[in-house]
C-alpha cells in the first residue's frame, strides 16, 4: 500500500520515523511533498522514503493520503486537489487539528473516504498516543490500515470526534510537561548532589517506568503510591511535600488553561 504525505513537518517526520522503525512499514511505502525540499530530502536519507515533484502527483500515486499542512493552509490545498482526489479517491487522513472531517469533506464534490487522526511528537521512537475518527465512507479495510498504522508509531484508539478537543490537550500538549517534570526532577537531583547528565537519564528512566507499570498492571496509580510509601518513610515526605506546594492544582490548572486555549482558537 502506497501512502502519500503532503506536508513534511515535525508531525509527519515523527509518524514516518515511529512508523518504519517499527518494521511494520518501509520507507519506500511512503511517498512525500514538501514546497520545502529539504524536508522531504531529509526524509528519504533518513528512512528510504519517496519523493513526488508535485501534490497531484501525491494524490495520484497513492491508496492513502496524509494531510500534514498547517491548518490555515487547509481550505486552499484542498480547493486544488478536489480533482485530483475525486479521480483516484485515496484514503484521505488528515493530522490537522481542529479541522473536522465534516469540514474537510466540504471542500469536496464526491463522497469522499476520510480519517482524522491526532497524534503527538513521540511518534518519532513509537510512543505516542493516537486518536482516529473515520467518516461514514471510510470502508472497513480503510479502517483496519487506519488502526495497523496507528499502533505502528505507538498506541491507538478509535475516538468520537467530540472528544478530540480533549485528546488533543491530553495526547498532544502533555508531551511538554512530562519533559518539564523530568527536567525539574533531573534538576532538583542537582541540587542533592547527582550530575546532571546522570540525573536526567535517572529520572527519564525512572518516569518511563512507572509509566509502564500503570498501563500493564492494571492497577490504579493510587494503591500504586501506597505501596511505594512506607510509614515515616522518605517517599511520604516527598508526596507531602508535592501536596503542601500545590502539585495536584498546578497539573489541574494546566490541562484546563491549554484546554481553554484550544477552545479560544477554534472561536
Amino acid at each position: 500500500m502506497k501512502i502519500g504525505v503532503i506536508g513534511a513537518g515535525n508531525l509527519a517526520s515523527a509518524v514516518i520515523s515511529g512508523s518504519v522503525t517499527s518494521g511494520k512499514f518501509k520507507g519506500e511505502d511512503f511517498i512525500l511533498y514538501d514546497i520545502f525540499s529539504q524536508k522531504v530530502e531529509e526524509n528519504c536519507r533518513k528512512f528510504g522514503t519517496n519523493s513526488a515533484d508535485s501534490t497531484a502527483e501525491v494524490v495520484s500515486s497513492c491508496d492513502a493520503v496524509i494531510l500534514a499542512v498547517k491548518p490555515k493552509d487547509f481550505a486552499s490545498l484542498l480547493e486544488s486537489l478536489a480533482k485530483d482526489l475525486q479521480k483516484s479517491n485515496p484514503l484521505i487522513i488528515s493530522v490537522a487539528a481542529g479541522l473536522t472531517v465534516d469540514f474537510i469533506a466540504s471542500f469536496l464534490p464526491f463522497d469522499a473516504r476520510i480519517a482524522r487522526i491526532m497524534t503527538n511528537i513521540n511518534a518519532s521512537i513509537g510512543g505516542a498516543m493516537t486518536a482516529y475518527c473515520p467518516n461514514k465512507n471510510v470502508t472497513v479495510e480503510d479502517e483496519a490500515f487506519l488502526d495497523s498504522f496507528c499502533k505502528s508509531f505507538g498506541d491507538a484508539i478509535k475516538l468520537d470526534e467530540q472528544l478530540f478537543p480533549q485528546f488533543s490537550v491530553l495526547a498532544g500538549c502533555v508531551p511538554a510537561f512530562a519533559y518539564k517534570f523530568v527536567d525539574e526532577l533531573a534538576r532538583a537531583g542537582v541540587k542533592i548532589g547527582v550530575a546532571k547528565n546522570l540525573s536526567l537519564r535517572i529520572a527519564a528512566q525512572t518516569v518511563l517506568g512507572s509509566a509502564k507499570v500503570i498501563l500493564e498492571s492494571d492497577t490504579h496509580p493510587y494503591e500504586l503510591i501506597d505501596r511505594v510509601c512506607t510509614p515515616a518513610g522518605t517517599t511520604i515526605d516527598g508526596i507531602s511535600a508535592l501536596m503542601e506546594n500545590g502539585f495536584e492544582n498546578a497539573v489541574m490548572k494546566a490541562v484546563e488553561s491549554s484546554y481553554n486555549k484550544d477552545k479560544s482558537l477554534k472561536k
